[in-house]
């Protein structure tokens, strides 16, 4: 085991060690779909932020958070979001945009790497995806699975970030109490739930740079 930093809760004034760290696969293992819907947009001549904006809004009824819980099937969320957004007026074929999706949000070798010198060293990881379940989302999630000890996917759990149910799946999956956790994800709103749990959250815009926070974090090397 290495010797890991000891990070200060704030909470209880003590200190723990952080075994295991989460992470969220898009826009930290894999390329960000954020980056697609920006490009979809600007392609479209939609105005910044559409996308993201219908799913916010959507809330946990709307098409995009069925869809990561697992009760639309692909065929069905193309004609629930499409609908979704044409009432709002605006024309897109969700289609053509979760093509773009699959195509366009690849590994990052880097970050795998990283994860592997995380279990060489003694660490536990898991990855904490909201997801689909689709041919290509089947595909990407085999090739990614042996990387980690937990492996949880919101369209299969039921469940999606930020819920704080599925932070506390994880958890107990890996038999840690969520102090003894780092967590890494792109998305502000799903680092909420997990600091408030008492985990140490990265949020990763240059994953290069989120790498190196973490390695400092856990007085590793990851590059």
């Amino acid at each position: 085991m290495p010797t890991l930093r000891l990070v200060p809760n704030s909470d209880t004034k003590r200190t723990v060690s952080i075994v295991a760290v989460i992470f969220d696969l898009g826009g930290v293992v894999l390329d960000s779909p954020l980056s697609v819907f920006a490009d979809y947009e600007h392609d479209q001549g939609l105005p910044s932020h559409t996308l993201n904006r219908a799913i916010v809004e959507g809330g946990a009824t709307g098409a995009w958070a069925r869809l990561e819980r697992g009760e639309l099937a692909m065929e069905e969320f193309f004609r629930a979001f499409d609908d979704e957004l044409k009432a709002r007026g605006t024309a897109i074929s969700a289609r053509q945009l979760m093509n773009k999706v699959a195509d366009e949000t690849q590994v990052r070798p880097a970050v795998v790497a990283a994860i592997r010198k995380l279990r060489d060293a003694g660490l536990r990881t898991a990855a904490l995806t909201n997801n689909w379940l689709s041919d290509d989302q089947t595909r990407k999630m085999d090739l990614l699975r042996s990387e980690f000890d937990v492996f949880i996917e919101s369209a299969c759990a039921g469940v999606r970030k930020p819920d704080p149910r599925i932070y506390e799946l994880a958890c107990r999956q890996l038999g840690l109490a969520p102090a003894q956790v780092a967590y890494l994800d792109d998305i502000g709103g799903n680092l909420k739930p997990a600091r408030a749990m008492g985990m140490a959250t990265i949020k990763v815009g240059d994953y290069r740079i989120a790498l190196e926070e973490l390695g400092e974090l856990l007085g590793l090397s990851l590059g």
